[in-house]
């Protein structure tokens, strides 16, 4: 499973740049990485972990702005077309494969 943050946040504020900050670094130490601006992903293993890792990220979302939460498989995740420009863009998004022998 593969959890995607996409969020929208003022920053017009000194305050505003402050609650950016604090949402996208607890976002970061819950292991979460940068896929483009606003969007962040993270792998989880199963349902439950993702469900974990959603509870926690509701746990301290600001208290303006737009979030959304959405959950993808690895199939779904692994159908997707990146682009640079016109040219396809091969980008390795981090994620290792556990094998157990």
């Amino acid at each position: 499973m593969w959890v995607i943050v996409l969020f929208d946040l003022p920053t017009e504020t000194k305050k505003d740049r402050k609650a950016y900050s604090v949402f996208r670094n607890k976002l970061q130490k819950d292991g979460f990485t940068m896929f483009q601006f606003s969007t962040y992903i993270r792998h989880c293993m199963s349902v439950e972990n993702a469900n974990v890792h959603i509870k926690r990220v509701k746990k301290f979302l600001p208290e303006k702005g737009h979030v959304g939460i959405l959950c993808i498989t690895d199939k779904q995740f692994g159908m997707m077309e990146l682009f640079y420009g016109k040219s396809p863009e091969f980008k390795d998004t981090g994620a290792q494969q556990l094998e157990l022998f």
